[in-house]
Formats: structure tokens, C-alpha cells, sequence
């Protein structure tokens, strides 16, 4: 049986990924994963699209004290309940509330960028993924992409910025769980569909700068792209058609740690997107 090999998450939308041994999925996700995000000056989404070197920040929410270690300076902590005014940032389409947060932040994030910045707290916590609320991807279709693409062993985890990592699958098995619910420790999601790809993975998970063609090396093996999205896809290559992991809504929420079993509990599948 498949069982959950990883998982991922960051306070920060963008900054580096934690691998936490346990997390609670709710309704709206991981409660701490992504509970923040930048924006820039016009209030826009800023994130590793616009600069990679986020990536270079590590972020760590200890009850309400967040703090930020960015490099070249003191960590930056203080508390993330002191709120200031009232925003509503367009995540591809989906308007998500929240409120700037107070204090030391922004001015050292706008040094950090080198234009300004500010950061928001999602009303709701778990508001803050692109799509939906889960993302998942199977360690054989990553090796797999590794074996078959020149250099591949650069190609880390970390690129792909996957909640959930499984074992014990077959390459591109968990491709067919489209529409299927699939049990995950003691949680249970709903497979949406497949997730399209940005230029994020093109970039080295340390430094942030790009130095992979990613992208260029799914569409080399994958072949056959996605034509039908359920996801907005005009901000992305292609129109989206880059895929690689599913998305997956939450049927019950509950706890997922390492080494849970993962259980697909549908016989039959709705018609997905084939692997390669």
C-alpha cells in the first residue's frame, strides 16, 4: 500500500519549504501553509514569479510570533495578530480577504525585494494556495522525470512545492485518481485534476535563480499535454498545459503524518488526464 513519504509547507507563500513530520488538513487546508502572502505596491500577488531569491527566506510561525530569517540581517520577528488595513488579493481570479500586517515586515521584505512590498495575512486560514487546498505527487513520477531528463538529479521535491508527497506508487499512478477519493493517514480528498505548472520550478529551490529548463523537460517525456483545465491558466505557459501533480479538495478533514497509509477508496475512476 502507497503510504505519505513527505510533506511540505511554509508560513510564506514563496519562501522556503518546511517538511514537517504530521499536519492538520481542514476544509480550507493546512491551517499555518501559505497563512501568509507579499503583494506588491498596486496590491498584486507577489510571489517566487516575481523573485525567485524568496526562496532564500525562511519563515517560522511559533503560536503568534512570526519570524522571518532573511539573509544578510537579524532575523525579523514580532507578532502576526497586529493587523492593519483590510485587502483582497486576486489569486488568478479568486479574491481572497485579508489584512496587511504590522510592524518590521514590510520594510525589510522591500529591502529584501528591492521594490515595495508588503505582507498579508489571510482572513481564512489556508485561503493562501493558488487553486485548491491540496496538492499531491508520487516520488516515482519525480524520479521518474529525473531518470529520463539530461541532469535530471538536479531536479529536487522542492521545485514542485507539493503538500503531499506518496510512495509505493507506480510513475503518474496517482494521474488516474481524478475524481476518485483518495484517504491520506486520517483525512480524506477528493483528486481534482492535474496541476499546471509555472516557471517557479524552473528555479533553483536554494538560491531562488533560475537554472533548469523544468518545464521544457516535462513537456520532452510527457508528450501529450493538458488540453481541459478546470484551473485558471492564463497567467502560466502554455495556457496551463504544462502539467505535473494533482489537486485535491478535502472530503474530511483529519491528520496526515509520515508513513500513513494512503487508500484510494473509489473502484472506478472518472475520465483524467493520462500519464506518459
Amino acid at each position: 500500500m502507497p503510504v505519505v513519504s513527505r510533506l511540505s509547507t511554509t508560513p510564506v507563500k514563496g519562501t522556503a519549504l518546511h517538511s514537517p513530520s504530521t499536519v492538520e488538513l481542514t476544509r480550507d487546508g493546512v491551517e499555518h501553509n501559505r497563512r501568509f502572502h507579499l503583494v506588491d505596491g498596486r496590491g498584486r500577488l507577489f510571489n517566487g514569479k516575481h523573485h525567485g531569491p524568496l526562496v532564500r527566506i525562511t519563515a517560522d510561525l511559533d503560536g503568534p510570533e512570526l519570524t522571518l530569517r532573511i539573509p544578510g540581517r537579524d532575523p525579523v520577528r514580532a507578532s502576526s495578530t497586529e493587523l492593519g488595513e483590510p485587502v483582497v488579493t486576486n489569486f488568478y481570479g479568486r479574491d481572497v480577504p485579508g489584512h496587511l500586517l504590522a510592524g518590521p515586515f514590510a520594510d525589510a521584505l522591500t529591502e529584501f525585494v528591492g521594490e515595495p512590498v508588503d505582507l498579508v495575512a489571510t482572513d481564512v486560514p489556508g485561503a493562501g494556495v493558488d487553486v485548491h487546498p491540496v496538492t499531491l505527487v508520487s516520488s516515482a513520477t519525480i524520479e521518474h522525470l529525473r531518470s529520463v531528463t539530461p541532469d535530471g538529479g538536479r531536479l529536487d521535491h522542492r521545485r514542485f512545492r507539493m503538500l503531499v508527497e506518496l510512495e509505493g506508487t507506480g510513475v503518474h499512478e496517482e494521474d488516474g485518481w481524478v475524481g476518485r477519493r483518495v484517504r491520506l493517514g486520517g483525512a480524506t480528498v477528493r483528486v481534482v485534476g492535474p496541476v499546471p505548472r509555472c516557471v517557479v520550478t524552473n528555479e533553483n529551490p536554494d538560491s531562488g535563480e533560475v537554472d533548469f529548463r523544468t518545464l521544457k523537460a516535462i513537456v520532452r517525456y510527457r508528450g501529450e499535454l493538458a488540453t481541459r483545465l478546470d484551473t485558471p491558466v492564463d497567467h502560466l505557459p502554455d495556457n496551463g498545459a504544462v502539467i505535473f501533480g494533482m489537486y485535491a479538495t478535502v472530503e474530511e478533514p483529519g491528520p496526515i503524518a509520515l508513513g500513513d497509509p494512503v487508500e484510494v477508496l473509489d473502484e472506478v475512476p472518472s475520465a483524467g488526464v493520462s500519464g506518459s
